[in-house]
């Protein structure tokens, strides 16, 4: 889809390459799909390697496998680590398998969403691992494949769910809430302060029929709050974030890490966490400040290098936060960590 065909009322064409979302939308994403970049790899390896090395054979964990990058430096950072890698994408995890295919029986795929984490290891015979990462980043691929309608820039369905097989789509939890629920849905998980005005406009457009496409969403929100800047964001961004969160309870996934991370990872393990919202970022600095649990290693959020945000615009809101498992002196004693 060409830029010319975003035009919409109020908005001037010759406008539409200057807007930078918070998804770092740039005038070259405009027309072509982006590469997937990964963000942060050697310095999330580095931090699961540093938790594990006096480990013959470590056990890692990467809670959203996605393309690969971070599970691909995993296995390449210690001789003999196995990673085990969870994500709900059935397109991410095909790319994934093939690309990592040399890795063998040291790769296993797990086609479930990371709150069962526990569980799905418990399965496998794990009980302890000696390093957990999880990028909780909308990879390229998604945000570009206009079928997933995770993004407003290219026209496809009001879907936004992670596995596109399964669940109730954006679409479908707009017809189901009423206004002052999907309201609260754009202003908890959107952190959207005009969420009224806009959840009217989107039910209104809803009811009328006018509500298919990631575009018809997009004008009904500039339809509520027109179509300024607010701080060089567009003003559809935190409103498709809020979407997006709600139907892959994301934070509800987020929490549910947090809460099963301190039984599996054994003492010394480091804990990477990579996010790019302040949603996201603020239960994670919370979860690793638990005395007798975590040692925080960074006091503040790392942030990508300069030159790595020059490469990947879209890298430039990451902060990792990374925590190494302390001794708790009340907890039982740990299960051997290999099955």
């Amino acid at each position: 889809m060409r830029a010319a065909q975003l035009h919409l009322p109020g908005l001037p064409a010759e406008a539409l390459g200057e807007w930078i979302s918070a998804e770092d939308w740039d005038e070259e994403m405009m027309d072509e799909p982006a590469p997937h970049i990964t963000v942060m790899k050697l310095e999330i390896a580095e931090a699961l390697a540093a938790g594990a090395a006096e480990v013959e054979a470590p056990v890692f964990v990467d809670c959203t496998l996605g393309f690969g990058g971070h599970t691909e430096a995993l296995l390449e950072s210690a001789r003999g680590a196995r990673v085990i890698a969870f994500d709900r994408d059935p397109i991410a995890r095909e790319s994934s398998q093939k690309r990592l295919a040399r890795f063998g029986d040291r790769l296993t795929i797990v086609a479930a969403p990371f709150s069962s984490l526990r569980a799905e290891l418990a399965a496998l015979g794990i009980h302890q691992v000696h390093g957990i990462c999880a990028d909780l980043g909308v990879s390229s691929p998604q945000l570009d494949d206009p079928e997933r309608g995770m993004s407003f820039r290219r026209e496809g369905p009001i879907d936004m769910r992670m596995d596109p097989t399964s669940g109730e789509t954006a679409l479908e939890m707009i017809g189901r809430l009423e206004d002052d629920q999907l309201a609260n849905v754009i202003f908890e998980f959107g952190e959207e302060r005009r969420s009224r005005r806009i959840a009217r406009k989107i039910k209104q457009a809803h009811a009328a029929g006018e509500l298919r496409t990631t575009l018809d969403l997009r004008r009904a929100i500039v339809a509520a709050v027109g179509p300024v800047r607010v701080g060089g964001v567009d003003p559809a961004t935190r409103t498709f974030q809020g979407l997006r969160i709600a139907v892959n309870q994301e934070l509800k996934e987020l929490t549910d890490l947090l809460d099963a991370m301190p039984s599996l990872l054994a003492v010394g393990g480091h804990a990477a966490i990579l996010s790019f919202h302040s949603l996201e970022d603020r239960l994670v600095k919370r979860a690793f400040k638990e005395r007798g649990t975590w040692d925080p290693l960074t006091k503040k959020p790392q942030t990508p290098r300069e030159e790595e945000e020059l490469e990947n615009p879209r890298s430039r809101s990451a902060k990792l936060r990374v925590a190494s498992r302390v001794e708790d002196p009340d907890a039982p004693a740990a299960e051997d960590s290999r099955p």
